[in-house]
């Protein structure tokens, strides 16, 4: 099971949904990065679980300890071990569905892969809950790139057919992402929120759930990173993406709607500005031929909604091989979108710091 990413910046996630603890190690990060563990704490706290009705009911207070590479609230060089405790797993709540395949989970390609070995309980390394040592991953990140002033956020751009106004590509400031980082439910438009909850609320009544998207930006990245096709940014940032669970489409900038547009109306013309060169508008998300162009980045991530539901689904049993009916019982997020916002964020920042650390002379 591979559990590994990168090449100079490197991760590696261990743990499963109810083992002891989840966590992961950091190798390639600079020495003497002083790290403020309480933005550390802060981003962890937004991906949580139990702190909103949106949100899984199990509850994970979600401390980090450092293991290693941190000497004196400085970073040594050496690699960085964050270590998660798991303190509210109830593994009662799947003993019924040991060889009872769940729809849409990963049971039974994990059991295919794994010839049956795998962790079922809670997903096991399948889990969402691998997504907590992402996150502290990424806050460690985040403070890493704010020295080369980059600053990263998100918002909710839809919950199921309610939806958020759309980010203004060409326009978005560090400001205004800090600002969507202190919100508890992340819009552009606040007065969304109400629509958004009802949409969760009902699904969640009904035995159900809902997905939706997440548009995410980063400002302040320079002109040159990244290569074009293997190591362009797209394909850095989109692979950190999709091994996020539940993340089922990534697009850059316009994405798919370019594909409706000519030539003319999608190309993005240049200017100076002051010193600068940049573009009117921002089509490109920020990347033109797998480089950075000093624009910001955009992208924008798709969610499904969550597999584990309390409707009555038809499956397979595989000790028996027979037809079988499944009723997903225990605590689960009538839709991951909310907490997704600072994974999503995480992931960005994780390979925007990869990215910064390939250029010369780092």
């Amino acid at each position: 099971m591979r559990g590994q990413w990168g090449n100079k910046l490197q991760l590696s996630l261990f743990g499963e949904s109810h083992g002891e603890a989840v966590g992961v190690v950091i190798d390639g990060l600079p020495a003497g990065i002083a790290l403020d563990m309480e933005a550390v704490g802060q981003d962890l706290a937004r991906r949580s679980p139990g702190r909103d009705p949106t949100a899984t009911q199990r509850r994970e207070p979600d401390t980090v300890r450092v293991l290693s590479g941190l000497y004196r609230g400085k970073t040594t060089g050496a690699p960085l071990c964050g270590l998660i405790d798991n303190v509210g797993a109830r593994s009662q709540d799947y003993e019924a569905l040991l060889t009872v395949m769940r729809p849409g989970h990963a049971d039974y390609t994990g059991w295919v892969k794994y010839k049956g070995f795998n962790d079922p309980r809670g997903g096991g390394h399948f889990s969402g809950r691998l997504t907590a040592p992402l996150v502290f991953a990424g806050a460690v990140a985040r403070q890493v790139l704010a020295r080369d002033g980059v600053t990263v956020g998100a918002h909710i751009q839809s919950i199921h057919t309610a939806r958020d106004i759309l980010l203004d590509d060409a326009a978005v400031t560090a400001e205004s992402l800090d600002a969507l980082r202190a919100m508890r439910f992340p819009l552009l438009d606040p007065s969304v929120e109400e629509t958004m909850r009802d949409e969760i609320e009902r699904a969640r009544t009904a035995g159900d759930s809902v997905g939706g998207v997440v548009a995410c930006a980063a400002v302040g990245v320079p002109a040159g990173w990244g290569e074009p096709f293997f190591g362009s940014v797209e394909s850095v940032l989109a692979g950190l993406l999709f091994s996020i669970p539940a993340v089922k489409g990534v697009s850059f900038g316009g994405g798919f709607g370019l594909t409706t547009k000519l030539g003319s109306e999608a190309n993005d013309p240049f200017l100076m500005d002051g010193e600068d060169i940049r573009t009117t508008t921002n089509h490109h998300g920020g990347i033109l031929g797998g480089i950075t162009s000093g624009m910001p980045i955009t992208v924008r991530v798709g969610l499904k909604p969550t597999p584990s539901i309390s409707r009555t689904q038809r499956t397979v049993d595989l000790r028996t091989r027979q037809p079988a009916e499944i009723n997903v019982g225990g605590r689960h997020d009538p839709c991951i979108v909310p907490r997704a916002v600072p994974v999503i964020e995480s992931a960005a920042l994780l390979g925007l710091l990869s990215l910064a650390l390939e250029v010369d002379g780092r």
